[in-house]
């Protein structure tokens, strides 16, 4: 790799921090109206559902999953708190690469 081209990466790395400090700075009223790659493909409203609420119905679906036999509700929780974080985390990478890709 020669000097010229590690130069442009770090030209092209310095530009897209820039883009992201100005996009970050901007007034809400400033920023683009641009659909959420998040967002649901229906027209139906988006609902924000806490974290917390949304593993206790997850959880909730593996209890019933399992014929509702007592017992395992740590095990039901812990499942379905991996499945909703990770579910986030992978959400959110994917918006930072879409951010990255974009600039």
């Amino acid at each position: 790799m020669g000097m010229a081209e590690k130069r442009t990466k770090a030209d092209r790395l310095e530009r897209q921090t820039e883009q992201l400090e100005e996009r970050a700075d901007r007034h809400p009223d400033e920023i683009e109206k641009k659909p959420s790659t998040l967002a649901p493909k229906s027209d139906e409203p988006t609902v924000l559902i806490p974290i917390e609420k949304q593993i206790q119905q997850r959880a909730y679906e593996l209890y019933e999953q399992r014929g509702r036999t007592d017992g395992h509700d740590l095990e039901d929780w812990l499942q379905a708190e991996r499945e909703i974080k990770g579910r986030l985390g992978s959400a959110a990478t994917a918006s930072l690469l879409a951010v990255l890709k974009s600039g």
